[in-house]
């Protein structure tokens, strides 16, 4: 997931914050607070010197010189976090391109509440399917939002995270156009960058490492194996069993 900056306008703290669980601790359950999420330092700085009438501060653990590195996030991390709801979603496709479908693991203060199969292409690719999953967990998000709950998103394909967290934004204003070539798969990376945009600042997609061991990854890999099993085209509940080791067996993708 590309790296984001917080500029709260009003918390318990004001200013640039270089993740979201520092500025959670500004505003959750501060009354009328007033913040926001930017793609770049520069981008946060700009609006935060504009609304305050003040020179923009700096983020203090910034070092503009050199590019943030980038750590996976382990399991222990994941269930650390302080979010309600956590989405787990993947995507499938055999051949690349072939048959194709979605999985999402959803879980309610770390216990794993549901699981998700569907959205089957008969012919569809790897970065469709991974749409498809992404799109998938918005609209859940966008649900579970509204029942007052706070989400993470957890997403092991750079592309689908990307084409609505970075690059969309861009084509939109350019007309859903990009130099040198089509956007491929612009009618999903529309619909869902105009989901992603309703519920921005109250959600937050994490980019995570497949097969390296997270259960809500594994979990959701499967069921978009069961998803092309299965050829259904809906979304369903996976009801077959609730034995997290029994769906860790099936095979992966």
């Amino acid at each position: 997931m590309a790296k984001k900056y917080y500029v709260v306008w009003k918390g318990r703290e004001t200013g640039i914050f270089t993740t979201w669980l520092k500025c959670k601790d500004q505003v959750d359950k501060f009354a009328g607070a007033k913040f926001k999420s930017f793609p770049t330092l520069g981008k946060a700085e700009e609006a935060f010197g504009k609304k305050s009438g003040n020179k923009s501060p700096k983020a203090n653990t910034i070092n503009k010189s050199s590019k943030p590195k980038t750590i996976p996030l382990s399991q222990k991390q994941i269930t650390d976090m302080s979010f309600d709801i956590k989405i787990f979603t993947d995507g499938a496709c055999e051949p690349n391109p072939g048959e194709a479908g979605a999985g999402l693991a959803v879980y309610e203060n770390n216990k794993l509440s549901e699981l998700w199969y569907g959205i089957y292409q008969a012919l569809g690719t790897n970065n469709t399917a991974e749409l498809n999953g992404l799109n998938q967990a918005l609209i859940l998000a966008k649900d579970k939002i509204t029942q007052g709950y706070s989400v993470a998103i957890y997403c092991d394909s750079t592309y689908a995270i990307q084409s609505i967290t970075k690059w969309a934004h861009g084509w939109s204003k350019k007309g859903w156009s990009k130099k040198g070539g089509e956007i491929k798969n612009l009618d999903i990376i529309k619909a869902m960058y105009a989901l992603y945009q309703d519920i921005t600042h109250k959600v937050v997609i994490h980019h995570v490492n497949g097969h390296v061991g997270i259960e809500g990854n594994e979990l959701a890999d499967r069921m978009s194996l069961v998803a092309i099993e299965s050829q259904d085209e809906h979304l369903n509940l996976y009801r077959e069993t609730d034995d997290i080791a029994e769906i860790l067996a099936l095979r992966e993708g």
